[in-house]
């Protein structure tokens, strides 16, 4: 424990967790925690603070704030909502958290979250484990914590809030039009535990009854179809163009070519015609959460 001015003061380290670690393939990320960075230093500087005079000041260490200030670090909303008091910034500071909250995203996650944000309509074959889209926190948080080699709780927590922010999708106006096929296998699967697991086929059953949801299954016995290969991803634009990608199809690269989208409509297609109905799918589910 630490004075400052007389007033106890815990001075905090964060760990050299990679959830905290800017990812340096990510330019725009980078660009985000420089700028914040030297925006912090400029307004240290400005009060005439020296670093460790600041550390204190927001209980975390001279060592932090420089790898901060130096982009090295993201910060987190703590620490941004603390130096804004301290620096009197007058809610500068604490504004820049929705910036750095994004940049702590996988930068292939916020890729993603974006393509799905945009799209008016979603196709999505799944196999071997629940779409992200559908899944709930704790379903989501059993799968990263399976990881190997395993995540630190930070990162969990991390991936579990960029997964879920990804559902914001739900609530866009107007609605896009949502379609799941999903392998029996996958919603037999225990993840988590019984109440973890209860609780997901409940989410599974919400989510399906909504109007601009068409969620079906694709039983175990079924034979050979398309979706064999891997998961299968149709994204469309409000502008006429569209987006796909298949773990099976054009080396499991995203795809705009038109015959190429067709291929993998196609294959969606039959998937669909091959699976339960929207009706079946529902007592299916329904099913399986008499037995948890």
């Amino acid at each position: 424990m630490t004075q400052v001015n007389g007033t106890p003061v815990q001075v905090e380290e964060e760990a050299d967790e990679p959830g905290w670690e800017v990812d340096p393939d990510d330019d725009w990320g980078v660009a985000v925690v420089e700028t914040v960075g030297r925006q912090l230093k400029l307004r240290r500087e400005a009060v005439g603070m020296r670093a460790a005079e600041f550390g204190l000041a927001v209980g975390y260490g001279e060592d932090l704030v420089y790898k901060i200030e130096s982009g090295k670090r993201i910060p987190r909303p703590e620490y941004l909502d603390k130096a804004d008091k301290v620096l009197g910034a007058g809610g500068l500071l604490s504004a820049m958290k929705e910036d750095v909250k994004k940049v702590r995203y996988p930068k292939n996650v916020r890729e993603i979250a974006k393509l799905e944000a945009q799209a008016v309509e979603l196709g999505v074959y799944v196999g071997l484990s629940l779409h992200g889209l559908l899944q709930t926190p704790e379903h989501a948080r059993a799968l990263f914590e399976a990881r190997q080699p395993p995540y630190s709780e930070e990162e969990v927590e991390r991936l579990v809030t960029a997964r879920m922010t990804r559902k914001a999708v739900f609530d866009k106006s107007p609605v896009p039009a949502l379609s799941f096929v999903q392998e029996e296998a996958a919603l037999r699967r225990r993840i988590g535990g019984t109440m973890v697991r209860r609780r997901q086929l409940e989410h599974l059953l919400e989510v399906a009854r909504l109007r601009n949801v068409t969620f079906q299954v694709m039983p175990t016995e079924s034979g050979a179809h398309p979706g064999v290969d891997g998961k299968i991803e149709l994204l469309k634009f409000a502008d006429g163009t569209a987006v796909g990608r298949s773990d099976g199809a054009f080396n499991g690269r995203p795809t705009t070519e038109p015959k190429e989208l067709r291929i993998l409509e196609l294959r969606y297609s039959t998937i669909r015609a091959e699976a339960l109905t929207p009706g079946e799918s529902l007592a299916f589910i329904e099913h399986l959460l008499g037995e948890t």
